[in-house]
């Protein structure tokens, strides 16, 4: 495996940066900031997890639902790391010596600085190929589909050979994205949220998580299964209208929908904000005393969820399931407050991207050198994988 750059202490800031060729500019500062690497990767993992529900409410998965043991073992078997670290360029020879491109997502938070390190490795290999990418990446600091379309508008007018966009919403982004393309703009999505043909979009290619329904479905699955398929739970989904999120919101209604005993009391947006998801979670407990359990559909939420949670005195009563690998929900996730979080390769998918922008912008459509849509994966991790990715990923050591 590639070595990688292991300070992780700081990581996931948020900062909103510009990068430009190798420079990382912070755009609310612009002072250089170096981005600090990451890497996390964990062994197998079993179910083995948080203290949960009172013995009489906790029947082994084999005894009550035996299919999703199955699921649960073979996850087990198969998943060796949450992220893809050791990857190379394909064989692909540009057509081009320097491209340069732009990219925006949906708003500043550290998900997406993952996502930026598989860009930036991206284009150090090609440079070391004699091949330049220059490119800019960014975002507004909250999400807005009406700011992403003036980025969009901006950039248009600025010479980009393709044009990248996190879709914050499809409805509104959609009409905009075909305007451009009509006007000669190569245009892909990436990340978590897509804009298809299906939605009416005629982007050119999709890059990145192409199952955040399924993802949604596997974390409730878990909950469901720790709760012993009985209780009543609220759902944070994040940001109205973003695709990955109710995607995943829509995954934990059918999922909930097929046992009679589990009803979902409460759906709340928290805007993807740790201190939106806090308060919101403050409710839920005030409103529901019996309240058995918290599905979290984004990086932000499972974070403030553990919090309100932690301060009602109730970790030990309320199951809490949520994506990806904030360092402070990994430290949940260990000490069993969080019973399970949903981590996607962040890496893969911008080192994906830059492939796949680098054949869009050299003419080539989908099916020829790369697929329309190229899915990156998403690993569910328990608490006995806590340990292991914050070490790797934080550089935390127990």
């Amino acid at each position: 495996m590639k070595k990688k750059r292991l300070d992780g202490k700081m990581f996931g800031k948020g900062e909103g940066i510009i990068v430009h060729k190798k420079r990382l500019i912070c755009k609310k500062n612009k002072v250089s900031l170096i981005v600090l690497a990451v890497i996390f990767c964990t062994c197998g993992f079993c179910l083995a997890g948080c203290e949960g529900k009172p013995a009489d409410r906790m029947p082994s998965a084999s005894e009550e639902n035996p299919i999703v043991s199955e699921r649960h073992e073979d996850i087990h078997k198969n998943a060796t790391s949450v992220v893809n670290f050791d990857r190379e360029l394909d064989d692909y020879r540009p057509l081009k010596k320097q491209y340069n491109f732009y990219f925006t997502y949906k708003l500043v938070h550290p998900w997406w600085d993952a996502v930026a390190l598989g860009i930036e490795d991206a284009a150090k290999e090609y440079e070391e190929r004699g091949i330049i990418i220059d490119y800019e990446y960014l975002a507004p600091k909250e999400a807005s589909a009406q700011k992403q379309i003036h980025q969009l508008s901006e950039a248009s007018l600025r010479g980009f050979d393709v044009i990248g966009v996190d879709v914050a919403d499809v409805a509104i982004l959609s009409p905009v994205i075909n305007e451009l393309m009509k006007n000669g703009q190569k245009i892909m999505t990436f990340s978590s949220s897509d804009a298809s043909k299906e939605d009416g979009c005629n982007r050119i290619a999709y890059v990145g998580n192409t199952h955040n329904y399924e993802d949604g479905v596997e974390l409730t699955e878990a909950l469901c299964e720790k709760l012993g398929f009985r209780g009543t739970i609220a759902v944070l989904v994040g940001i109205q209208e973003a695709p990955c999120h109710e995607d995943r919101a829509l995954g934990v209604k059918d999922v909930i929908a097929k046992y009679p005993d589990m009803e979902i009391v409460e759906i709340a947006y928290d805007g993807d904000s740790v201190d939106n998801a806090f308060h919101l979670t403050r409710g839920f407990l005030e409103r529901h005393k019996d309240l058995d359990g918290i599905v979290c559909c984004n990086m932000s939420n499972p974070v403030g969820a553990a919090r309100a949670v932690m301060e009602a005195g109730r970790e030990n009563e309320i199951v809490i399931v949520g994506m990806d690998h904030d360092q402070e929900a990994l430290r949940y996730l260990k000490d069993g407050i969080i019973y399970a979080l949903g981590v996607q390769d962040c890496y893969s998918i911008g080192y994906d991207t830059i492939q796949v922008a680098v054949k869009i912008a050299d003419g080539l459509l989908p099916g020829e050198a790369y697929p329309e849509k190229t899915e990156e994966i998403t690993t569910i991790i328990y608490q006995d994988s806590a340990t292991a990715v914050l070490q790797t990923l934080y550089g935390e050591i127990d």
